[in-house]
């Protein structure tokens, strides 16, 4: 499965990591950040860039820097919301990581693919439907 770590997201896959990930095109697009550099929310820790904005910066930056960077191209012409999306957070209490996600990424692959973009397959996660992401 191919992945794509966004540029301003490149920390070690071995840190534990939040952030926002889509399937767009069948590529895991993640975007993500180290738990030092996160933020809290809650009681929760997550990272601070929501999928609207994220996506509206990617959109403004056109196709073609899309493309050179190894973004799916589809990514200038359609909505953040168009492709099966989630986010991960760390619960501080319970002290573990959430994935949610729509359920059309609840299939082995793809969790195994995103706890490994996210440092996280030594880590206790659990993963759960969310009513944004459908």
């Amino acid at each position: 499965m191919t992945i794509i770590i966004t540029p301003n997201a490149a920390v070690a896959p071995t840190q534990p990591a939040v952030g926002i990930f889509w399937r767009v095109a069948g590529v895991l697009v993640v975007d993500r950040s180290t738990l030092d550099n996160a933020e809290p929310y809650g009681e929760c820790i997550t990272h601070a860039a929501g999928h609207y904005d994220r996506w509206q910066e990617w959109q403004a930056l056109g196709g073609a820097w899309l493309a050179l960077a190894g973004y799916p191209a589809c990514i200038a012409s359609t909505e953040y919301d168009e492709w099966p999306r989630g986010r991960i957070v760390y619960e501080t209490p319970a002290r573990r990581f959430v994935l949610y996600a729509d359920r059309r990424l609840h299939k082995p692959v793809i969790i195994d693919a995103l706890k490994a973009a996210f440092g996280l397959k030594q880590a206790g996660v659990i993963v759960r439907s969310d009513s944004h992401y459908r």
